[in-house]
């Protein structure tokens, strides 16, 4: 699920809010709409995809989504690292997903 974490950012880059932003812009959007709002949460910063339109948008945010993906910057830093699996991590609750879980399941398809 947030295994494109790992691919998204560069090892050992600091990753700041902008960064962030401008990873996943480029990403979403390229891939089809997600049909629904998709936020992450890092360490309680707020990036929401909003792909119900004709393309994915992608904001700074702590608006309402329809699902949301939360973890720490020190989780993030692991998956990037390759020290945990994505699917452990949910399941050990590092990374916490709320809300509509077949959403959740396009990260790959989008950031992948």
């Amino acid at each position: 699920m947030v295994s494109f974490f790992i691919s998204t950012f560069e090892k050992n880059k600091k990753m700041s809010l902008e960064n962030m932003l401008s990873q996943f812009e480029q990403r979403a959007s390229n891939a089809e709409p997600i049909g629904g709002k998709l936020k992450f949460e890092v360490d309680g910063v707020g990036i929401l995809i909003d792909g119900t339109g004709a393309t994915n948008t992608v904001s700074a945010s702590d608006a309402e989504a329809d699902c949301t993906i939360s973890l720490t910057a020190e989780v993030l830093q692991k998956l990037r690292d390759g020290d945990i699996n994505p699917m452990m991590a949910v399941m050990g609750g590092q990374i916490k997903i709320s809300g509509d879980m077949g959403l959740a399941m396009k990260v790959q398809s989008i950031m992948g």
